[in-house]
């Protein structure tokens, strides 16, 4: 079978982009890997799904694959290029859309500079939403230990699972030793996205994230979000931060409370092409 397809990034975070639209969604986990296999495949950190809607008022249905090929429920640098990707290939003529994903529906806005900005609704904070087995109710950071070492991090939910960490040096993070041991804690039982934040400023902050079935990624959106929120949260950050990524810099916006986060960022399309699977 021969599948189109769109290569996409933001921020360095990549992606293959499958219309499906026209036809039943019918690739096996087996297809998704072999489609993310940086050497037998096209490559890709997620593979992101455009189907018909399912529920009223909204426009498209958003999936989004893992590199494993598990489907997860949302991806913020992803859903900036769903919407480039169906303005560009004529799918809709709006700027502005409502998309439904697994974790609820999100309002992606094509700015008139090219960048698009993503209502990733409010973040959600009691444990039981992220999920996270705790013995508290919600708080701004928990003590877990990982492999016997005491961590302190910041526990919540932007549709996906996150923990986040803050760093004196994001670059010498034991992100791809600990990482891996966090995104597998037993504390986390869908496992959970692993951050690493190094504030610069009130205003500018350094991130890397290992990503739950990718490991670490370029870029993570809704880990720009969830770093922003903790640091909020945590009395550290003012409510618009600039998050340099190794990708690139996402612009993060969050007043507190139940508001929505707002995150703005490039979506660029690389090439075009047909793959045989």
């Amino acid at each position: 079978m021969k599948l189109a397809f769109t290569k996409m990034h933001g921020a360095g975070n990549d992606f293959v982009v499958l219309d499906f639209t026209g036809k039943p969604f019918s690739l096996s986990e087996v297809q998704l890997k072999r489609i993310a296999d940086r050497h037998l495949g096209i490559g890709a950190d997620q593979i992101l799904v455009v189907e018909k809607p399912r529920a009223k008022g909204v426009d498209f249905r958003y999936r989004i694959f893992n590199a494993d090929g598990g489907e997860v429920e949302q991806c913020g640098n992803g859903a900036r290029c769903f919407a480039r990707f169906v303005l560009d290939e004529a799918l809709t003529a709006k700027r502005e859309i409502r998309v439904e994903t697994a974790s609820g529906v999100i309002r992606p806005k094509i700015e008139d500079s090219g960048q698009v900005t993503v209502d990733m609704g409010a973040p959600r904070f009691e444990p039981r939403e992220v999920p996270f087995i705790a013995a508290d109710a919600a708080r701004p950071s928990y003590e877990i230990r990982v492999a016997g070492i005491p961590v302190r991090m910041s526990v919540l939910s932007m549709g996906n699972p996150h923990a986040v960490q803050v760093v004196e040096d994001v670059e010498r993070a034991p992100v791809a030793t600990q990482g891996p041991l966090i995104e597998r804690h037993p504390a986390f039982p869908q496992r959970v996205n692993a951050g690493y934040l190094q504030p610069l400023s009130r205003a500018h902050v350094k991130l890397r994230v290992w990503e739950r079935g990718a490991g670490e990624t370029l870029a993570c959106g809704t880990g720009a979000c969830a770093a922003v929120v903790a640091g909020i949260r945590r009395g550290l950050l003012d409510e618009e931060v600039r998050v340099s990524t190794r990708g690139g810099d996402l612009t993060i916006r969050w007043p507190g409370d139940s508001a929505p986060v707002m995150m703005t960022g490039d979506a660029v399309a690389v090439f075009d092409g047909e793959i045989d699977i």
